[in-house]
């Protein structure tokens, strides 16, 4: 059986330069949009799950949702602090620091705007427990002074936090004697200091959180039960990362649903655009047609020759629009995180997925498009289509 050549449908798009860059850059835009959504979700979900260490399990509060809302007294950190399973150590120590959580209010460089930061305070086995936080400027904050350290990414979107000034709040005066990296995590975006100065500085009686390391994390669901069954405790207990990826669940819900919608429409008028244009090619060429049928083309043969050149057509634009998408990978983006209302900063990621889901996303449109004009030429009546030479 006959088979039109793939460099027939090739010559086809290439004569027509014109509508085909225009409808490739219309289906490139929507890609470009659909794969930029779906590198913003993925960047915001990786650094809120690589925040946390799979072995570090994360208290707070029942029903708080987040550090900054919870409270836990100190009978129930003791409580907490004997459990079996926290890991002890090298100097014997158990592997587990109390926490004090809160927000700030700074001003960001490029808008002026205050906008909320979390402050963390914390201890030098909080710090032991995160190998992720990297001083790469200045000293760490000495336990027992008024001192803090900023992370990477709110030292470089936040005036007046560079090494050596002084920010004023909760009544004192904190200096700044560090930045420190945590690579692509929440921690980037916070202030840490000393857990006790900071506590009595913004008068919280209570601590918010407690971090200890387990000596096995198999054993993550044996301290679940133990907590669980005891009347004194009125907390709950997840591994660190499920916590953090549990509070980017809104602001990344909130960025799907938007991104898909426009998406959507988007799609729809590159769907059209699409079909005006191989409408218009099928009209342009219904001689070509009823000659490819006298020679001994099937029906079935000009379908499929207008199928892949719509596929092809859209297969352009779906490559062009990621290409342009991939460049994003350069970019950060800063915002608030609805569920504790302070400022988070993290990047476009592109992951194989993500590329495979747009190319096969814009691969859908050109189907979806050329099927009715495809339909159209392969319907053509033989005589009919000659007469019109």
């Amino acid at each position: 059986m006959k088979r039109i050549p793939l460099h027939y449908i090739w010559r086809n798009l290439a004569s027509r330069r014109l509508t085909t860059a225009l409808t490739a850059g219309g289906m490139a835009l929507v890609v470009f949009v659909f794969t930029a959504v779906l590198m913003l979700d993925a960047g915001l979900r990786a650094t809120m799950v690589s925040t946390g260490s799979p072995d570090n399990v994360l208290v707070i509060r029942s029903g708080s949702g987040t550090e900054i809302q919870s409270s836990i007294d100190a009978d129930q950190l003791g409580v907490l602090e004997s459990l079996p399973h926290v890991a002890l150590g090298a100097d014997g120590q158990l592997m587990a620091a109390r926490e004090c959580v809160v927000l700030y209010s700074l001003v960001k460089k490029q808008t002026g705007v205050p906008t909320n930061v979390t402050i963390r305070g914390s201890t030098q086995t909080g710090l032991a427990l995160r190998p992720q936080v990297q001083l790469v400027a200045g000293r760490m904050f000495r336990p027992g002074a008024n001192e803090i350290i900023v992370g990477a990414s709110l030292a470089k979107s936040f005036a007046g936090v560079e090494v050596g000034q002084t920010l004023a709040f909760a009544r004192r005066e904190w200096q700044i004697v560090g930045v420190f990296d945590a690579g692509q995590t929440a921690f980037n975006s916070e202030m840490w200091g000393d857990v006790e100065q900071l506590r009595q500085a913004f008068r919280r009686s209570l601590h918010s959180s407690l971090i200890f390391r387990l000596d096995d994390i198999r054993n993550f669901d044996a301290v679940k039960t133990l907590i669980a069954s005891d009347r004194r405790l009125t907390v709950e207990i997840k591994p660190e990362t499920q916590f953090y990826a549990d509070q980017s669940k809104v602001l990344a819900g909130f960025i799907s649903i938007l991104g898909l919608t426009l998406s959507v429409i988007f799609s729809a008028g590159a769907i059209i655009g699409a079909m005006i244009t191989m409408y218009a090619a099928v009209a342009n060429r219904t001689a070509e047609i009823g000659t490819l049928r006298a020679i001994g083309f099937s029906r079935g043969n000009i379908l499929v020759a207008f199928l892949l050149e719509s596929l092809l057509l859209s297969l352009l634009g779906g490559l062009t629009g990621l290409a342009a998408a991939s460049l994003l990978q350069s970019l950060s983006v800063s915002t608030m995180n609805w569920q504790t209302f302070s400022e988070l900063a993290f990047a476009f990621r592109l992951t194989p997925g993500i590329a495979l889901s747009a190319l096969l996303f814009s691969l859908a449109m050109g189907l979806i498009g050329g099927v009715l004009p495809a339909w159209r030429a392969a319907r053509l009546n033989i005589v009919s289509s000659l007469r019109s030479a």
